[in-house]
């Protein structure tokens, strides 16, 4: 994403954070201070919103996103708590504690959050600059790191200013991050809990999860694919395979005709064909960098033989 925009660092207030808001509901993402680290908050229910998050940080994989919620009723309403995950959250929300559950059917969440799983990635924050922008926007808020991807996460507006100056509207100054580190995850979707990501609050009992599924930031495997071979830069369909389309080439599935709008409908369209009566899968080619390249990327993941 070249640099387009005026980026405007307000000190964080109640004017500034409802000027963050208004954006944030006008579909654009915005930096954010958590006690963790600076995030780049969108609507999680607007997939085209979310797809600028990872427009904005440049050239990202598509790894399930944490899902910010102002209290645990709120989570609830996303996701499946047992009662170990329950009383994880009860004990250390608000914090720097992310929690992996099963997602529920009506939790109304963009695809691309979740990457395509059945699990989404919870956490309800401490900073009350993220609690405010949560109240005033009213929407759960997907917020990975305000950071260029591959680059060191921030721990302040002047950190998020290098890395994404141009590429967002408006950073919320809230001074240094204390934590200085991302959250912990654990995952509680099994019956068990997994930890999937060291960080601040130490969870005894759980395990450390050697599983190759990816269900959490910082996690390095392949991520959702369909069931189905899945057939790269295709230009028309053959006899046994439903084409998603892009651009100029048709398809009975499309996913738009740009990155923004392909990388918010990627997944949804990909669950719609692996349930299509069709036998195969074809997708058109994505040309372009940035957000596009990223988007090949998480097709060729999606293509891969499997093990």
């Amino acid at each position: 994403m070249e640099p387009s925009l005026q980026t405007e660092v307000r000190s964080a207030s109640e004017e500034a954070a409802a000027m963050a808001a208004r954006l944030v509901l006008d579909g654009q993402p915005v930096a954010v201070p958590t006690e963790t680290v600076y995030g780049l908050a969108a609507d999680a229910t607007n997939a085209e919103a979310v797809a600028r998050i990872y427009a904005a940080k440049g050239r990202p994989s598509f790894n399930p996103l944490i899902v910010h919620v102002p209290d645990v009723t709120a989570a609830q309403q996303l996701g499946a708590f047992d009662a170990a995950a329950l009383s994880l959250a009860e004990a250390h929300w608000p914090g720097p504690l992310t929690l992996v559950v099963p997602k529920k059917a009506d939790a109304g969440i963009a695809p691309l959050v979740t990457a395509g799983l059945e699990s989404i990635a919870i956490r309800v924050p401490a900073h009350p600059v993220m609690r405010m922008l949560l109240e005033m926007a009213g929407r759960p808020l997907a917020a990975p790191s305000a950071n260029a991807s591959g680059k060191i996460s921030p721990t302040s507006a002047a950190h998020v200013k290098a890395s994404l100056d141009g590429r967002i509207a408006l950073i919320l100054d809230g001074g240094q991050a204390k934590r200085g580190i991302e959250s912990t995850i654990i995952a509680a979707t099994d019956g068990t809990l997994r930890l999937l990501r060291r960080g601040p609050i130490d969870v005894p009992g759980a395990l450390a999860s050697d599983d190759a599924r990816i269900e959490a930031p910082g996690q390095l495997s392949s991520h959702y694919a369909p069931g189905k071979p899945l057939r790269l830069e295709a230009t028309h369909a053959e006899a046994d395979e439903i084409l998603i389309g892009y651009g100029d080439v048709e398809g009975e599935l499309s996913l738009g005709r740009d990155p923004v709008t392909a990388a918010a409908r990627l997944f949804a369209a990909l669950h719609e064909a692996d349930a299509s009566p069709h036998p195969r899968i074809a997708v058109a080619p994505i040309p372009g960098d940035g957000l596009a390249a990223a988007i090949r990327d998480r097709l060729r993941r999606a293509a891969a033989p499997r093990p």
